[in-house]
Parts: structure tokens; sequence; C-alpha cells
């Protein structure tokens, strides 16, 4: 277990209690390239409410005072964010589970967002929708269904899709139908349209528990070789690989890591290093604390790292988390009242200074 100096970290809030709304959840981050974090989520009276809509927030590092609620300041400074506010509403029903991720503009400098999320009153009737932000997430424009008549959802359900060696775009797809649950993964030439979906992914579903696994969170070891964490029913994360560019993938299979069946996310870090982060308790709807970031430098094998970064009674769920300089960004839900913020400036003195490795790699 990871027990760092905190001042090897950043811990606050993106808003204070003084919030436009009563309850938010499932929020997802993206660096700029100017190096601000954008923040987005979804909030209104409660989960599934139609006046529920996608809401975002901007950070950026200041040396001198702390973000909205924070503790006091690390040595290293810390991140400011903006008011939070309502930046997307289709229509007059609920929406969900926003996705943020940074795609390449015409011209070199240009900071391109887009921003996929879901619309509708019940998840199985799902529309996914994207908008685009074309100055760095200050605001988005241009919503449209993802892929015409879609129903159940297509495109990134959850976690961030990723840019592949090849160039394609790939987004961790699910569907929740009444008794069982689907995972399958849509391709895209350039993270915008043209999503292609591949089979759903193979399951044992004599051995497994539960309706099935949802939600993937996805990373490539080398190119062609992509790699897939799923959330389960059966009180373990899955995994799924593909060795041709993310078209046919394997058969899921249980690994060591324990899923309360809540959200997980994974991002690579500048140095190779792996971040998971997730609820590592065993259970289906199990608690949603604590919550977690383990470390693999073996492309997933082992997670011989762990840092406990909320140990509390509560909710502390649906992380996301992204590479940001040398170390990694982290937001999550606090007790579907606020949306909390870690910043590790260094994830490499964090994992050599800061401590012990689990015993046996195990989480």
């Amino acid at each position: 277990m990871l027990r760092p100096d905190e001042a090897l970290l950043e811990r606050g809030f993106v808003f204070g209690e003084d919030r436009p709304f009563a309850q938010c959840h499932a929020s997802t981050l993206v660096e700029t390239r100017d190096g601000r974090l954008v923040v987005a989520f979804f909030a209104g009276p409660y989960e599934g409410h139609p006046d529920v809509a996608i809401w975002t927030a901007e950070g950026r590092v200041d040396g001198s005072s702390g973000s909205s609620g924070a503790p006091p300041k690390a040595a290293h400074g810390s991140t400011v964010f903006a008011p939070p506010r309502r930046a997307v509403k289709v229509r007059d029903v609920a929406h969900w589970n926003p996705v943020l991720y940074r795609l390449d503009g015409a011209h070199a400098g240009d900071d391109v967002l887009a921003l996929q999320f879901k619309v509708g009153d019940r998840i199985r009737t799902w529309e996914t929708w994207i908008a685009r932000s074309f100055d760095g997430g200050r605001r988005f424009e241009g919503a449209m269904p993802l892929v015409p008549g879609d129903r159940g959802g297509r495109g990134a359900v959850r976690n961030k899709p990723i840019r592949l060696a090849s160039g394609d775009w790939l987004a961790g797809a699910s569907i929740e139908a009444w008794r069982r649950w689907d995972a399958f993964f849509d391709r895209s030439p350039d993270g915008v349209g043209g999503w292609i979906a591949t089979k759903r992914i193979d399951l044992d579903r004599a051995r497994f528990r539960g309706k099935g696994l949802i939600q993937p969170a996805l990373w490539e070891s080398k190119p062609g070789h992509v790699h897939a964490l799923f959330r389960t029913t059966d009180g373990r994360i899955h995994q799924s690989d593909s060795d041709d560019d993310g078209r046919r993938w394997s058969r899921a299979r249980p690994t060591r890591v324990p899923n309360n069946n809540s959200a997980l996310d994974l991002a690579r870090l500048d140095d190779g290093t792996l971040a998971l982060a997730c609820n590592p308790v065993p259970g289906n709807w199990a608690a949603r604390t604590p919550l977690s970031l383990l470390f693999s430098r073996d492309e997933g094998e082992t997670w011989p790292f762990r840092l406990d970064v909320e140990t509390g009674p509560g909710e502390f769920s649906y992380p996301a988390v992204v590479a940001s300089g040398g170390g990694l960004a982290l937001c999550y839900t606090w007790n579907r009242r606020r949306i909390a913020f870690v910043r590790i400036p260094s994830a490499r003195g964090l994992l050599e200074t800061g401590t012990a490795p689990a015993a046996g790699g195990a989480p």
C-alpha cells in the first residue's frame, strides 16, 4: 500500500457546496494543449430526472490559491476551477455519462475537444450524442446524434476513447438490457463520425455470475495490440485483448482485481505506467468505498502498487483519470454532492518514495 507524503498530492473539489444543482455524478476530464483541465459531469435534481444536463468546469494550475473548497494547497501549487456552467442540453429528458477527449485540429496548436454523452429516460433506450469545442472546452456546439437511429448506446459509454497507433479511434461501448449486459467497441477514422461496431465480447456465462460486463477502459500496449478492462457483476474486473487493432477480441477473463459492479477508468502515464482508478471491492453492487489508484509497470499483468484516495464511509465512485505532465489527474463522484479532484504531479515520485508494494502484487 502506498503511503505518500501529502506534499506529493493535491486534493480538492471542482466546485463548492453552493452548487446550482442538488446532485452530480459521472465526471470525465481532459487536459488541453495549454495545460488546462476541463471536467464534465451530469447534474440536476437526481440521476434520471428530465432536468439533468451536462455541465462543465475549467481548471488551471495556480501557485497561490486552492481550488474551491479545497484543503490547504500542496507545495507544488493548486488547480483553480472556474464556476461550473450548464454546457449541453439537447431536449427535456435526462442526460448521462459525458465523455471528454481531445481531437487533432486542422492546424497546429488547435485545441479541439469532443464530448460524447447519452440522452434518454431509460438506459436501454439511450441515444449517444456528440458535440465539439473549438476553443479548448469553453463552449460546446453542434450537438448531433453520434450514429443516426441509435438506440441503446453507441460510442463511448463511460470512458474516453483512445487513438490507436494506426490513427483510428476506438471507444468502449456497452448495452444494458433488462436481463443481460454486453460490451463491444466502436471504431472511427476521426473520433467524430463513421463509427463501426465490433461483435459483442464473448463471455463464459455458464461460469459467470450476474448480468454481464459493461463500460470498458482501453489501452494499447504496442501498435495493434489493444486491451480492455470491464466493470462486471461477477465480483472481479474482467479483461479482453485484441491483436488486430481492436477489430476482434478474445473471450473476457477474470483478473485478480476485485470489482463492486461500479465504474473504473485507466490511463497510460508518460513513463508507460498504467494507472487504474476503481473501487477494489468484491461483490455485485458492493460498497463504493474505498476509491483507489492501482499501478502496473507490466501492461496490467500485476498491479503491485495501490494508493487509497478515499477510505471513509459514503460513495466515492465513477473515477476518471488522465495522464498530466509526469503524473496524473483524477476526478470522481463525492457522495453525489460534489466532484472531487486529485492531482499527482509526479507518478514516479509517488511510486519511488511513497511506498511499499502490496504483498504478492495483489490489490
